[in-house]
């Protein structure tokens, strides 16, 4: 894993999730959501996030079924991440996103926020989530053995 910033994507077909991390606190906060539908304004409005936290990395969320297959969503997500690479020239993780909402719900609810509330931030903490997963494994891994 790059040291530095790293931008965090929960794919949604409605909506994108966005989490912005740092390696070195190794901390992940939810940093906004992409409402877009269309292709080119997703990736315009990635394109000013990435123009303006310079992420190491990108990482991404990839969806599967509880007992770990694949489906429909799964494959989306991996073209979605294919796609951020070859346009911004980043490494892409792919990480497990498995309740990864479920999770972003569940928090939001005990804040206290009513369902519109959470609707707006759901896929911004669930991208949270997602990075922070993905950090505290990256960091788990450090000094082991190569």
């Amino acid at each position: 894993m790059p040291d530095g910033t790293l931008l965090a994507f929960d794919f949604g077909i409605k909506r994108i999730g966005v989490a912005l991390g740092e390696t070195l606190l190794g901390t992940a906060r939810a940093l906004t959501t992409i409402s877009a539908e269309e292709n080119a304004a997703r990736f315009s409005a990635i394109g000013k996030l990435i123009g303006k936290w310079q992420p190491s990395q990108l990482v991404v969320g990839l969806p599967r079924a509880l007992d770990g297959s694949e489906h429909e969503m799964t494959a989306r997500c991996r073209r979605f991440a294919h796609q951020l690479e070859g346009r911004f020239g980043l490494p892409v993780a792919l990480v497990d996103e498995r309740l990864s909402s479920s999770e972003a719900e569940s928090r939001l609810g005990e804040a206290g926020l009513n369902w519109q509330e959470r609707k707006q931030q759901l896929d911004a903490v669930a991208a949270q989530i997602i990075l922070q997963d993905y950090l505290d494994v990256q960091s788990s891994h450090l000094g082991e053995p190569a």
